[in-house]
């Protein structure tokens, strides 16, 4: 690709740098001034730059023009609810084997941080079919995909996902719901054979349970914490940072199975 080509055009996003603590996701609009308490950058002026490339404000104090992630992208979500934090959506993406091309089913949209990250990694040939009940949380899902740019690779079903899901073959599934082992039977029903899920759960009690609720249909089931510490690196004194992000919840994977002629036999003399 030419340099040529990577010049910023109105309606590219961008990250304005300051510092780690200082930064903002924009729309490049020719008319737009964007005000900060470093003096005013002018919009018109990013285009034609090329991302990686300065700009200066109305105080000529120099700021960054930085290319954004979807981890950016993740930093600006609405939170009418909590989100998954990035420690954790890293690993369900990676567990969930996600690709451009794949089909996710989610339960449980809430603010859409995963959505926008799983609609990310699958796109441009995927599609994340994500179920939610409250109208309010996926509208407000709804503007972070548009604002990412995502939209087009998400359809949002306001629907509660423990009454089934239409689609059916998909490659994964991800359960981020109060009770998700009401929703696990369905979920097996939609996934193809072998393909994993995922669930998240804040509390120890909700994990066990949903294991259980796995037995016999799904095998490969792994629970796991994530824990994530910056290290403050400045020369002569790198250390820890003081504050982490510990605990946010617990994940939960495993994968579809079909249970042997025996197995269901037992089952069906169990219940009978």
């Amino acid at each position: 690709m030419s340099r040529e080509s990577e010049r910023i055009k109105e309606g590219d996003k961008i990250l304005l740098f300051w510092d780690q603590r200082r930064q903002w996701l924009l729309n490049v609009e020719k008319e737009r001034q964007f005000h900060t308490h470093k003096g005013v950058v002018k919009l018109s002026d990013v285009v034609g730059k090329r991302y990686g490339e300065t700009i200066l404000s109305s105080l000529g104090l120099v700021f960054l023009i930085l290319r954004p992630t979807t981890y950016d992208f993740l930093g600006h979500v609405a939170r009418p609810t909590q989100i998954m934090y990035p420690k954790d959506i890293g690993l369900v993406l990676l567990k969930l084997g996600l690709s451009s091309g794949k089909i996710v089913i989610e339960a449980g949209t809430g603010s859409g941080a995963m959505t926008l990250a799983m609609a990310s990694a699958i796109k441009p040939e995927g599609h994340v079919y994500s179920y939610e009940i409250r109208p309010s949380f996926l509208e407000s899902a709804r503007r972070g995909l548009r604002r990412a740019g995502l939209d087009e690779y998400v359809t949002l079903v306001q629907r509660d996902a423990k009454e089934g899901f239409e689609q059916r073959e998909v490659d994964a599934a991800l359960i981020d719901l109060g009770e998700p082992w009401a929703v696990i039977p369905h979920a097996w029903e939609a996934l193809r054979g072998g393909s994993p899920i995922g669930s998240f759960s804040p509390t120890t009690n909700q994990v066990e349970r949903t294991v259980v609720s796995m037995r016999g249909k799904f095998a490969n089931i792994q629970s796991l914490e994530c824990f994530l510490r910056e290290i403050r690196a400045e020369e002569g004194k790198t250390r820890p940072a003081t504050v982490m992000t510990g605990h946010t919840g617990y994940l939960t994977f495993a994968n579809k199975i079909y249970p042997s002629e025996q197995e269901r036999g037992s089952s069906v003399a169990e219940h009978a």
